[in-house]
């Protein structure tokens, strides 16, 4: 038996067991990375020292009789825009890339608390801006099953290190489909919670009314476990919804048990959602999917989504609007990449040569069309408007999820793409977002499963879209779904 093979709960389980040590556990994922990252290059950086040091205690616990979580001693990793206490947090950029937090974000202090063992951090596109992890000052992360093809982004560093079996499971960010897409590319199980249902305290900030820190994994119910760890109330993050108005952690912990149904559930496919530009087999897969879902029980219907097609500029708008005004802070004098050895005319001139070396072409790019949104004369007319448009968009998925359950549809147009072409077309990278950003828009949560495969071996993968605060719904489906198929238990052959 490989241990890299194993979901995160059947992990979780045997090391409880005494079946599996948890340094055993961890020395066998630290010999995984060791024989395929160099292919990969799902990390930026590895801890082996410290993650056997942790696995050590979690197993002296474990020896002494205490109750951990499920997940105890099951070797992780975070994505590199997470904050972790003494360990270097880049964002995959040269402005940050020395930079070492003196604290933990709360998403990690909660893993970490729980028993989780930190294997590393994973790779991502700069300051989490992009949808390939080719934008990484690190260098670029590959696809696991094809390594001319890219993993997908910003998390496409943790999709890559869970797929290529160099993580159990991995926190990512999603501010526009960043856990989602990259898990369909690579074809493992990806969450992005409710807007407020984990704490954003620790993320280093995108676009703060869009990002949320979630979970990559093998399934559903590790997604569901890690999720349950994670989300709840923080005094250090005011967007983290109150007790009583967060997730419902014990109907979560019960969608994650075997033996789930999808019998009375109300699943709506959006007929926006398989127009033009979207790639036959994805089309097949997707829609396979849905009759899989109905075979178990639900009853799937067509629907009505409006303003699909305009989500994608209204996310950039807003997104990069916000984006401009987080990495204002970036300057080259309190925190950041600092210039040396040049003249400089003035204190204006240094902000521009600290900022244009230390921010890669894509982040200045979203930073100036942000800082044009944003600009006298031309607020009203974009970013006014973009904020409407957004409103609209939640009054439509408002009611059709007032109708339905859950919706479905496809994560991305295509399988994963080429290296090197979405960069050399940035604005076929956004058009790529158009099934993704809506969820961000909206603050609903949801969730990538594998579904199938393209005639080369490529992942697909299905979105479900919930309701707000009903993460229990999305993985209680996805159990079911993963029960009734095997596409999550397939591996590629590095």
């Amino acid at each position: 038996m490989d241990i890299y093979t194993l979901s995160a709960l059947e992990l979780g389980h045997k090391i409880a067991g005494r079946e599996i040590s948890a340094p055993e556990a961890t020395q066998a994922m630290l010999d995984r990375i060791t024989a395929t990252d160099q292919t990969v290059k799902a990390y930026l950086t590895v801890v082996p020292e410290q993650a056997l040091a942790q696995a050590a205690l979690i197993q002296q616990r474990l020896d002494n009789g205490e109750q951990l979580m499920p997940l105890a001693g099951v070797p992780m990793a975070i994505k590199d825009n997470i904050s972790t206490k003494g360990l270097r947090t880049t964002c995959g950029s040269k402005m940050l890339w020395d930079y070492v937090p003196p604290y933990n974000a709360t998403a990690a202090d909660r893993l970490l608390a729980g028993g989780a063992v930190l294997l590393g951090k994973t790779n991502l596109d700069e300051f989490a801006m992009g949808n390939t992890t080719e934008t990484s000052y690190g260098g670029i992360t590959t696809n696991p099953w094809a390594s001319d093809r890219v993993p997908g982004g910003s998390s496409g560093g943790s999709a890559a290190a869970v797929a290529a079996g160099e993580a159990v499971y991995a926190l990512g960010s999603d501010t526009g489909g960043s856990i989602r897409q990259p898990a369909s590319y690579c074809g493992v199980t990806g969450l992005k919670p409710t807007y407020g249902a984990v704490s954003r305290f620790g993320l280093v900030a995108y676009g703060s009314s869009l990002d949320q820190i979630g979970p990559l994994a093998k399934t559903a119910a590790d997604c569901g476990a890690i999720l349950a760890q994670i989300a709840g109330p923080d005094s250090k993050d005011s967007t983290a919804m109150p007790a009583g108005r967060n997730l419902d952690t014990t109907a979560l912990l019960k969608s994650i048990e075997p033996g789930q149904s999808v019998k009375g559930l109300k699943i709506g496919i959006p007929a926006e959602y398989f127009g033009e530009g979207l790639q036959p087999e994805v089309r097949t897969a997707v829609e396979a999917a849905a009759a899989q879902l109905a075979e178990l029980g639900a009853t799937v219907e067509p629907c009505h989504l409006p303003l699909v097609e305009e989500g994608i500029a209204t996310y950039y708008l807003i997104a990069t609007a916000e984006a401009s005004a987080n990495l204002a802070r970036y300057d080259g004098i309190q925190y950041g990449f600092r210039p040396t050895g040049q003249a400089y005319e003035d204190l204006a001139d240094f902000y521009a040569q600290a900022r244009t070396e230390g921010f890669g072409p894509e982040v200045r790019r979203r930073i100036m069309l942000g800082t044009f949104a944003l600009s006298s004369g031309y607020y009203d007319a974009y970013y006014l408007k973009a904020l409407k448009v957004r409103k609209l968009l939640q009054q439509g998925y408002r009611e059709a999820l007032s109708r339905f359950d859950l919706l479905i549809g496809p994560v991305a147009p295509t399988t994963a793409p080429k290296i090197g072409t979405t960069l050399s077309d940035p604005l076929q990278g956004y058009l790529a977002d158009i099934y993704t950003v809506a969820a961000n828009l909206t603050g609903l949560p949801g969730l990538s499963l594998p579904c199938g495969f393209d005639q080369i071996g490529l992942p697909i993968g299905v979105q479900l879209i919930g309701r707000a605060f009903d993460e229990a719904t999305l993985v209680r489906t996805g159990v079911t779904y993963q029960e009734a198929t095997g596409y999550h238990r397939q591996s590629p052959a590095l």
